[in-house]
Order: C-alpha cells, then sequence, then structure tokens
C-alpha cells in the first residue's frame, strides 16, 4: 500500500473544505433566491470584510445598461463584519461562503452561478470603490456588437487618482510582461473591472486555480484561449476606506509575478484539464 505523502495529503484535505465551504454557499444561494433569474447584464462583487465601502458601491450600479436589465451578484467570502448584511439589506442578489476562500474562489463561484440563471453578460467590480459603477456601459459595449469576448478596464488610458507611484509603475511592468507572452497590448491587466461574455466562461474555467490575485491568471489564460480582448478607459478612485486584502505594494507585486509565471508555465505546457 502507497503511503500518502504528507503534502499531497494536506493539499486533499485542503481541496475538500474547499469544496464542502462552496456546497454550503450554493445552498445558501439557492435557499436565499429560489428560481433565481438574472438581467442580461450581472454585476458580480466578490466582497471580504467591506462593510463600510459596500453600500456605496451597490448605490451606484444602474439598473440598466443601455436597453439590458442589471442584476448585482455579492459573493460574501466569508469574514466577521457586516458584509452580507449590507449585501442583504441593498436588496441584491446575495452569496454567503461561510469561510474566506479567496477573491479567486469566490468569482469563480459567482461565474457558475451566472451561467446557471441567465446572464449574458458578467461584468466584475472590486467592492472597496475604485472602479466607477456609472461606466458599466461603456465597458460591456465590445461585447453587445460582438467586436469582444473579454473586457478590461484600463487606469492607463482613463484617469488615475491614486498617488501610489510604486503600483503605477509595477501596472506598467506587468503589462509589458503580459504583453509579451500573451501577444497583446494591453494597457493595465490588473485592473478588477472586466466584462466576460457569460457562454465563455465555461471555457475558461476549467483553467482557473488561484484563490487569490487572479487577474493576470484571468488575462493569460483567456489569451490562450484565443478570446478577443479589448480595453476601455476608466476612472480609478483610491480605496473608500481600509486596507487593501491583498498585502503591501512588495507582497502583492511577489504574488502578481508568482500567478504570472505558474500560470504562463501551466497552460503552455500542460494538457487541456477537460480532457
Amino acid at each position: 500500500m502507497t503511503r500518502v505523502v504528507g503534502g499531497n495529503a494536506g493539499e486533499r484535505r485542503r481541496a475538500d473544505l474547499q469544496r464542502l465551504a462552496l456546497n454550503g454557499a450554493r445552498s445558501d444561494f439557492a435557499e436565499r433566491h429560489p428560481g433565481a433569474r438574472f438581467g442580461p447584464v450581472l454585476v458580480l462583487i466578490a466582497a471580504y470584510e467591506e462593510e463600510a465601502n459596500l453600500g456605496d458601491v451597490l448605490k451606484e450600479v444602474p439598473t440598466m445598461a443601455g436597453d439590458l436589465e442589471v442584476s448585482t451578484l455579492v459573493m460574501v467570502d466569508g469574514g466577521s463584519d457586516g458584509t452580507d448584511r449590507v449585501a442583504i439589506e441593498a436588496g441584491v442578489f446575495t452569496c454567503v461562503l461561510p469561510v474566506n476562500l479567496g477573491q479567486g474562489a469566490a468569482l469563480r463561484l459567482g461565474y457558475e452561478l451566472a451561467l446557471a440563471h441567465g446572464a449574458r453578460f458578467v461584468v466584475t467590480l472590486d467592492a472597496d470603490g475604485q472602479n466607477d459603477p456609472s461606466e458599466l456601459s461603456t465597458i460591456i459595449e465590445p461585447l453587445v456588437a460582438d467586436e469582444a469576448d473579454f473586457v478590461i478596464a484600463s487606469r492607463r488610458l482613463g484617469v488615475d487618482h491614486t498617488t501610489d507611484q510604486f503600483r503605477r509603475a509595477g501596472v506598467r511592468l506587468y503589462a509589458r510582461i503580459l504583453n509579451a507572452i500573451t501577444h497583446q497590448e494591453m494597457t493595465d491587466s490588473s485592473n478588477g473591472f472586466r466584462a466576460f461574455r457569460a457562454e465563455l466562461l465555461r471555457d475558461i474555467t476549467p483553467y482557473l486555480r488561484q484563490d487569490q490575485y487572479q487577474t493576470a491568471e484571468v488575462v493569460i489564460t483567456a489569451a490562450h484561449r484565443g478570446w478577443r480582448i479589448a480595453q476601455r478607459p476608466t476612472i480609478w478612485h483610491p480605496r473608500a476606506s481600509g486596507q487593501s486584502k491583498k498585502g503591501g505594494n512588495f507582497i502583492f507585486g511577489l504574488q502578481y509575478a508568482r500567478v504570472i509565471g505558474t500560470t504562463w508555465l501551466r497552460v503552455r505546457f500542460r494538457r487541456d484539464p477537460r480532457n
């Protein structure tokens, strides 16, 4: 009988616990919203301990984008504050994970729910107030016109109201790196304000692994799968309050570089995970 290596056993245990948490969140959504049906445009927000910021973000999300109805789904990624209460009181669709799994894991479950409940276009927004929900129609326009499959908002093409020069340099650096390996012409690959054609999420989700720092993974994988990628200018605001959950600049930079490297190696040299 082969002895299970400790690291492998630990990974399996972690995967089992994550699966349990995700199943709990699916049950939470089904009980909270029986027979749910999203509008054609779904604004998807992963929120971890954003009680102080989420309410103002939700107030700015439009109910229509052109002639398309907009629904909002908040994935409450665990936490101990009142983020879930804010979402529920705002009257939006709410799915509560019992523990914090990370933004990437919360968004993957959100993609699953989007496909199951009728969304045609999925737009991800940050819960901290840095994105401007009023730009929703501009972001989805290339999708509606069937000119793109994936749209990324760009603070470099628009207006950046933040003052962190280190972070600005990182945005430029990582855009260059990603352009080199994906043969794209992006200016802001790390922006969380993004829009997708919902049906194509089935194509990309089998490749997604990152539970945090997942923006680079999505961009690299979408380019590898041959998606049409567009960008639109955006206004980038300072965080409304509180601290980033992704760590300081140094930690964020290291982790983002790690995700670029591991994702590129995975999509470049490994077999299709769906086979």
